[in-house]
């Protein structure tokens, strides 16, 4: 089975490819529930030319510092190549194929790469391809679920990891974090998106912290998680 590691960008390459390319998604992440088969993504085209591509679907993994993409035919989309006329659009289908009974959610990544143009049998010149990626949540049987978050902090020779475990049934969408010092001072870590932690998952992040900040106990971090503002305690290892 074919296994892709990728680097901490990948929860963001969704945004930045909608900003700098013509396909337009809709949505943006995908929620499945317990007992539906299939879901769609739309995809327009407000350009002057065809557009190309090829949409595969991936089981999403988190492994450290890394997500992990895995080859899977649990969910299938439909059709698996796409070619979208000026102004036009493509209706996508996600198709649930794998029906056991999971404890907690699944996590999938669709990946939609733009292609050349086949028409096109110029040799010479740069093609340039973008690739989107779409999170996809299969939600478990009966429940809504959760995320149940700690969050850790740890030196090393290159500087502060942010570590969360997830030990919930649903995935952590995190942004906006900060960290609370004792004296009531904020630090933000980040302003934006700044990842998954996925169902049962632990997942760590380089962060860029101040030399002269106060990391004496109690510590908090203050975030958005799954877009509502949460607080918890921050626990740290100083040592390298």
């Amino acid at each position: 089975m074919r296994r892709v590691a990728l680097g901490i960008a990948l929860s963001l390459v969704i945004a930045r490819a909608v900003n700098a390319s013509s396909l337009q998604i809709s949505p943006v992440m995908v929620d499945l529930p317990a007992g539906q088969a299939a879901t769609g993504i739309s995809l327009r085209n407000p350009g002057d030319q065809p557009l190309f591509g090829q949409v595969r679907v991936f089981r999403w993994d988190q492994s450290g510092s890394d997500d992990v993409l895995e080859a899977t035919d649990e969910v299938v989309a439909s059709p698996p190549m796409i070619r979208i006329p000026a102004q036009g659009e493509q209706l996508v289908r996600l198709i649930r194929r794998e029906s056991g009974q999971a404890p907690g959610e699944r996590s999938y990544r669709v990946l939609i790469d733009e292609i050349p143009n086949p028409e096109n049998n110029t040799a010479s010149g740069v093609t340039i391809r973008l690739r989107y990626s779409v999170p996809v949540f299969l939600e478990p049987p009966g429940q809504s679920g959760a995320p149940q978050l700690s969050w850790h902090l740890q030196r090393d020779a290159q500087g502060w990891l942010l570590r969360v475990s997830n030990r919930g049934n649903r995935r952590g969408q995190l942004s906006a974090v900060q960290l609370v010092t004792p004296d009531g001072k904020v630090h933000p870590i980040n302003q934006g998106l700044l990842g998954y932690a996925l169902a049962g998952k632990t997942r760590q992040w380089r962060v860029a912290l101040k030399e002269d900040i106060d990391l004496q106990a109690p510590l908090k971090v203050r975030a958005n998680i799954n877009a509502q503002p949460a607080e918890a305690a921050l626990s740290v290892d100083p040592r390298q």
